[in-house]
């Protein structure tokens, strides 16, 4: 007598391959396709900030904000841990339920209102953050051969967005044996670049609080800027593997890598530069020529490194909006449309990089913080509603959570108008007391965080909730 194989028992047809062309897209990864180990999350997220993007951070909390080193060092420190932290949390629902982190969203706004989320991070990561790192990368390259900035970007996206459309296991191949490159090579310019710093110098002294708020916004919205993709470079790891290490090697990762280049980013402010020169050229200019070099490679290299997450999960956004898509319009080619977009974002910004960079890195925190409110009090929630229940809903196209849409878009509402700073637009509160510097992430976080716990609380004390059983987690 012969019997059907299941899903979770068949043979895996991707597994651990790495030259394959994933065909997975937002479904849940089954058992027999499960592999790896937690280790691996370690340099897939410490190698893509090992890049100047990271380095940029440093150098605007001190040229824009008026820091000092030792006051930027403590507003990047601080702002990193918080995003580091959630990332190790959010790539705990990875191996659990096997989808993507905007897929998981649906618990949280439900299966038609993840399309808000879901959309917007996939114009953030595979736009936004595809033309920052591109654009730090074409620099390097122009920098290095003398080839013109168009050219030097179109060679960059090509590599990015051939290893997106590869994969996962290609994604996490090539994070790891880039890191130790990427590593070894900016700790060499940390070293040359503290021997040559003012650290204890009056060069941007006087950013105050409202410079110190800015500089940790701008780290968190960074480091949490990585949040919505958290699960997607989880999600194929085996269900029994160590929580612990699933939520600690990513957050570690996440954090020495920003933390560590970031400061080497603020210290390099320190060192005065051409006015003339390019944000790359700038950073390397007081090294040796061989290190310089070496130095603009690992840009190069830390910006693909980054990208093919960007992408990736740009991707990985698009399939988890829960649309009837055409078969030919599969996960690889979604990443080829997201490359050409972010390809044509980072040529309109070549000519003022420094300004767009440090507008977007505020701008990608006033949606993270509201979003990042209702996705932990949800899964607060959630804490004790069994799997199979919560996974019932996440491919359940009747399943809806309409206090999650509401308190998102209420604490973008609040917050933007009232506490944004930027050159553009000044909101109430720091147009009138400028101390309060930037502070638009936290008071979105707040208030979607709070205003969901009361609606889904309220909802799951009403009689009148037209399924008790999909209204509570």
């Amino acid at each position: 007598m012969t019997t059907a194989t299941t899903a979770s028992t068949a043979a895996p047809e991707y597994g651990d391959k790495v030259i394959a062309v994933e065909t997975a897209g937002a479904e849940p990864i089954p058992d027999a396709e499960r592999h790896g180990g937690p280790l691996q999350l370690l340099w897939t997220w410490a190698s893509p900030n090992i890049e100047f993007a990271t380095v940029y951070i440093g150098v605007i909390s001190v040229l824009f904000f008026g820091l000092s080193f030792w006051q930027a060092t403590a507003a990047l420190l601080l702002g990193t841990a918080l995003g580091a932290v959630t990332q190790g949390v959010l790539s705990l629902d990875g191996p659990r339920f096997g989808v993507p982190q905007m897929a998981i969203g649906r618990l949280a706004f439900g299966y038609r209102g993840n399309v808000l989320p879901s959309g917007v991070n996939a114009l953030v990561a595979g736009v936004g953050w595809f033309a920052v790192n591109s654009v730090s990368a074409a620099f390097a390259l122009n920098t290095l051969t003398g080839l013109r900035p168009l050219p030097s970007l179109l060679l960059v996206v090509a590599a990015e967005i051939v290893i997106g459309f590869i994969g996962h296991n290609f994604v996490h191949a090539f994070e790891r044996y880039a890191f130790p490159a990427l590593a070894v090579i900016f700790l060499l310019a940390g070293v040359w670049t503290f021997q040559e710093a003012d650290l204890g110098g009056a060069a941007g002294a006087g950013g105050g609080i409202g410079g110190f708020l800015l500089a940790f916004s701008t780290a968190w919205g960074y480091a949490a800027g990585w949040n919505p993709g958290a699960s997607d470079y989880s999600r194929y790891l085996p269900r029994t593997a160590s929580r612990l290490k699933t939520a600690v090697y990513p957050a570690v990762g996440l954090f020495v890598s920003v933390a560590v280049v970031s400061v080497i980013g603020a210290a390099s402010a320190t060192i005065a530069a051409p006015a003339d020169a390019t944000p790359t050229a700038a950073f390397t200019g007081h090294l040796p020529s061989w290190l310089a070099h070496l130095v603009l490679l690992a840009i190069i290299l830390g910006a693909v490194s980054a990208n093919a997450l960007n992408v990736y999960s740009s991707a990985m956004s698009i399939t988890s909006l829960g649309l009837k898509l055409p078969t030919w319009l599969g996960r690889g080619a979604i990443v080829v449309l997201c490359g050409l977009a972010g390809t044509g974002a980072a040529w309109a910004s070549l000519a003022d990089a420094g300004h767009a960079y440090e507008a977007f890195l505020l701008v990608i925190a006033y949606w993270v913080g509201p979003w990042l409110g209702v996705v932990l009090v949800e899964r607060w929630l959630r804490v004790r509603t069994p799997a199979p229940e919560l996974a019932g809903r996440l491919g359940d196209p009747a399943f809806s959570n309409w206090p999650g849409v509401a308190a998102l878009l209420t604490g973008v509402a609040v917050s933007v108008p009232l506490f944004s700073n930027q050159e553009r637009y000044v909101g109430w509160v720091p147009e009138r007391w400028a101390s309060f510097g930037d502070v638009t992430c936290l008071v979105g976080f707040a208030v979607s965080a709070g205003l969901y716990a009361a609606l889904r609380g309220r909802r799951r004390r009403s009689p009148d909730a037209p399924d008790a059983s999909a209204a509570s987690v």
